[in-house]
């Protein structure tokens, strides 16, 4: 698998990188990203003879079947990972809540959020490179509140890298925010920013492409990299998810091998979604990717009517903080996918210069090909939520999101896999709130679930509160880079 940029070549970066080179430095011409020149195909014969497989067995074949440039050894120490989830064996379990409906859990992992399906085995194989080069590296993560808690785990102690995570200061869950700045690894750093997820993403991508910050990290003998999804080494691991739940479904009669079904993505930076869009094209027999939002409905009417208008809107913040986000990166692999480099190029510098852009008839078209999209209040989420938890199911405030788009927006009746996002003890003071128990913070909050609904709260949440906080730097957005250079 070779990549190319987005936005075309600027005449200076390779014409096309290997994986290795992609996710080392994941910064492409013009500002744009790394995307695949070409996509396997995921055969009949590859699903029926995985349809037994183990969670790991899967995903190496695949990533052998998109032939990285990754030795098969550190491959499978990375899939190892995999070992330390709630389950080994099935790392994703499938849940049933309707007759035509299953939960893809995806929040069994150390941080108990989806993000650590992908930062888990992503940032072994970054780490191997760095030590098989030589190399040490900085990685930057921006976080709207789960990014930033696996990134950090998943490169705690290791060697040839130090993390910076950057989160909004007082938009995320305290949970989320513990698990960050408790970390104790000499090689992580968390700082607060003074702003909102989309100023800490912009900040990551500006300084991913500053040639005058990446030449002051040089002077110290570092390189620069990122963990965000705008690196494709997380996309590639949220592909293997999506194949999972459909073989899942046929493992268990509920369809049958070449029936589509209708996939249901609560999206913030929009990878989680990219993962099921290049499934789809790979093969996979789905129906549509059905995309759903908050309040920050931004992509709702991108896909619905092909309007990305920043200039009318101002960040909400939610009950669903990880989709509290106006500029979503991964939407520029659709652009490309579809229309591409020189349409990409042109839409994303309007929208950088204008903060707007507009596609065609003809465009939004091809786009709700593929997908369609709708949004949740806060009030719709937490009734979502309450109903469920009389069934005997809790799901966090992103995951409630995803109901209102199976029962509104699927055209066929087909089987519908939803994605559970993070477990609800991440949101817990919301989940209780919609039980009808108002509590005064999170702690209070896990604890009346946890004797009330006969819910585990796991060790790895319920111990933060009694951790040492050790990051408490709080800076203002503009000082990112002066402050990142200070730390390492």
């Amino acid at each position: 698998m070779r990549f190319i940029e987005t936005r075309g070549n600027d005449g200076i970066k390779p014409t096309m990188v290997t994986f290795s080179e992609a996710i080392l430095s994941p910064s492409a011409s013009f500002g744009g990203l790394y995307i695949p020149s070409e996509l396997p195909n995921l055969s009949e014969d590859f699903l029926t003879s995985h349809i037994g497989s183990s969670y790991k067995e899967l995903a190496f074949d695949f990533l052998k079947l998109c032939d990285i440039d990754i030795d098969d050894s550190v491959l499978k120490e990375a899939l190892n990972r995999y070992d330390a989830f709630d389950d080994a064996l099935n790392p994703v379990p499938l849940v049933s809540i309707q007759v035509d409906c299953s939960v893809s859990e995806l929040y069994h992992g150390p941080t108990r959020a989806f993000k650590d399906m992908a930062l888990q085995p992503f940032g072994y194989i970054l780490s191997s490179l760095a030590k098989k080069r030589n190399e040490n590296y900085i990685i930057m993560a921006a976080t709207s509140g789960d990014t930033g808690p696996a990134t950090l785990e998943t490169f705690k102690n290791q060697s040839n890298v130090q993390v910076v995570c950057l989160y909004p200061e007082g938009g995320t869950s305290d949970v989320q925010r513990l698990q960050m700045v408790t970390e104790e690894a000499s090689n992580l750093h968390v700082l607060g920013v003074k702003g909102d997820f989309d100023d800490t993403q912009n900040a990551l991508k500006e300084l991913l492409a500053s040639s005058d910050f990446t030449a002051q990290l040089e002077s110290k003998g570092l390189k620069l990299s990122a963990a965000n999804s705008v690196n494709f080494g997380r996309i590639i691991f949220q592909i293997i998810y999506h194949i999972h739940s459909y073989l899942t479904l046929i493992k268990s009669s509920k369809i049958e091998m070449n029936e589509e079904i209708y996939l249901v993505v609560p999206s913030g930076n929009f990878g989680n979604a990219l993962g099921g869009y290049y499934a789809k094209k790979m093969g996979l027999p789905i129906k549509k990717i059905l995309i759903t939002s908050n309040q920050n409905n931004i992509l709702t009417d991108w896909i619905c009517n092909g309007e990305y208008n920043l200039n009318s809107r101002e960040l909400v913040q939610t009950i669903s903080p990880a989709m509290d986000i106006l500029k979503s990166s991964n939407v520029e692999r659709i652009l490309f996918d579809m229309f591409g480099e020189v349409r990409t190029k042109e839409l994303m510098d309007s929208l950088s210069k204008n903060g707007t852009y507009q596609l065609t008839k003809e465009e939004i078209a091809r786009v709700r090909e593929d997908f369609d999209a709708s949004y949740s209040t806060d009030e719709e989420c937490k009734d979502v939520i309450a109903k469920y938890a009389k069934n005997g199911y809790i799901m966090d405030p992103h995951t409630a999101t995803c109901i209102k788009a199976y029962t509104k927006l699927r055209e066929e009746k087909l089987y519908t896999v939803i994605y559970s996002t993070a477990e609800w003890t991440k949101f817990s003071p919301t989940v209780a709130l919609a039980l009808g128990k108002e509590c005064k913070d999170d702690k209070e909050a896990l604890s009346w679930i946890q004797n009330s609904m006969s819910q585990k709260v796991p060790e790895v949440v319920s111990s933060l509160f009694d951790k040492k906080i050790k990051h408490n730097i709080i800076i203002e957005k503009d000082t990112i880079g002066e402050n990142i250079l200070t730390l390492v």
